[in-house]
């Protein structure tokens, strides 16, 4: 089974299963404040990720250099915000672990270990173009 199809399935499902087990225990209307609050709390400390990743990227663009690192921790600290704004409390935990600097840097080294693998089946090689007028 296709692993994305396998995600928009489960997802839900967890999720709804963990509202009632935690809604069960606190009650649903501190259920909804936990939500509301974890999302606000989680997209100021993304904000402030990546305030910290912009500027480390102005910093490496001033050196001259490119900023591949922060270009990702940009992109992975927007998909955590998203995360994060999602109703859910998997989400917001998936979210707030894409957000921490030390576990995205986990996250992202995994991420790049298997792309490396992936790229195994290239061939590299020169190639010369040869005129068919000589």
């Amino acid at each position: 089974m296709n692993s994305v199809l396998l995600v928009i399935l489960l997802v839900p499902i967890i999720e709804i299963y963990l509202f009632i087990k935690i809604g069960s225990q606190i009650g649903a209307f501190n259920t909804i404040s936990l939500i509301f609050i974890t999302a606000i709390v989680g997209l100021y400390y993304a904000k402030y990720e990546g305030l910290n990743t912009l500027r480390s990227a102005v910093g490496q663009i001033v050196k001259n250099e490119l900023p591949i690192y922060e270009i990702i921790s940009g992109a992975a600290l927007a998909f955590a915000a998203i995360l994060m704004i999602l109703p859910g409390f998997l989400t917001d935990i998936i979210g707030l672990l894409i957000i921490f600097p030390w576990t995205r840097k986990m996250f992202l080294k995994k991420v790049s270990i298997n792309k490396k693998k992936n790229n195994k089946n290239f061939i590299e090689g020169e190639y010369e173009d040869i005129d068919d007028k000589k």
